[in-house]
């Protein structure tokens, strides 16, 4: 099987690098693709309260056989219950069919509503209650996580953000990282949009290293030190993107990919100031 290198966290943990994402997979679908993901080697499920699939991975999880320390699971608090975060992480646990996850994120900082503080303050009473192994946030800009530092002595794990070739906000990585904040990349292969997989710069790398692109994507990702969990509900695409470990880009293939960025005009996601409560 894989082994996919873990990455530390400020609080003690670990993260694997690569994990496996379900976002927009249909909840009748989930269990089963999830469960070609645990057969393939990924220990890294990522899901939401808001996809409305958590009961498909946990059937998955308990279905597969696997040790549950041996899986690392992350779930999200939706925009809507910044106020009842402690409802919300029993509501995916009872869906999940699990007494605590690996890492609970704040999905949105909705700063319009202004309780993502509030939110983070009762995310740290869950961790210390053992319901999380880790706390973190998504979709965060450097002022929200410096608001967050200023108002509690916990900094974030993670901060999961858009990021791929087309789409590269470097300034705010650089600023988590100061912070010793990991970054995770949602839409790392840029959701399939704008034709990313068929840019030269990865055709050509992928062409060398004889894989198809999204790997070559998904390598760039993991030699910049990302965290990744592409997704997919096509079992060789699956397989795929896990088997990535057995090559390595060059720093002209790395910065070939990295030349692909066009700023803000390459999002294929919401910007963090306008995703509001649902």
């Amino acid at each position: 099987m894989t082994r996919i290198p873990r990455i530390p966290l400020n609080d003690g943990t670990s993260i694997p690098q690569l994990g496996f994402g379900v976002c927009l997979i249909d909840p009748a679908e989930t269990e089963r693709i999830v469960s070609v993901a645990l057969e393939a080697g990924y220990r890294h499920i990522d899901t939401a309260a808001i996809y409305g699939n958590e009961e498909g991975v946990g059937r998955a999880i308990a279905a597969s056989g696997i040790p549950r320390d041996e899986i690392y699971v992350t779930t999200k608090l939706w925009n809507d219950r910044h106020g009842d975060a402690d409802a919300a992480l029993a509501g995916s646990l009872d869906r999940l069919g699990l007494d605590h996850v690996d890492l609970y994120l704040i999905h949105w900082p909705c700063p319009a509503q202004d309780r993502y503080v509030e939110a983070w303050r009762s995310l740290i009473e869950l961790r210390e209650r053992g319901l999380t192994a880790s706390i973190g946030v998504s979709n965060f800009l450097p002022t929200h996580l410096e608001r967050l530092e200023m108002a509690t002595p916990v900094t974030p794990a993670v901060n999961q953000i858009e990021l791929h070739p087309f789409f590269q906000p470097w300034k705010d990585i650089d600023t988590a990282r100061a912070h010793g904040t990991k970054v995770q990349a949602w839409a790392p292969l840029g959701q399939g949009k704008n034709g990313l997989l068929s840019q030269p710069e990865l055709v050509d790398a992928a062409v060398a290293h004889g894989v198809s692109p999204a790997p070559v994507v998904l390598r760039w990702h993991l030699q910049n030190g990302i965290i990744v969990f592409p997704k997919s509900q096509t079992p060789a695409r699956i397989r795929e993107n896990i088997d990535i470990f057995d090559f390595e880009l060059t720093d002209a293939e790395m910065s070939a990919i990295t030349s692909l960025d066009e700023g803000e005009d390459g999002r294929v996601g919401s910007h963090p100031l306008d995703a509001g409560p649902a």
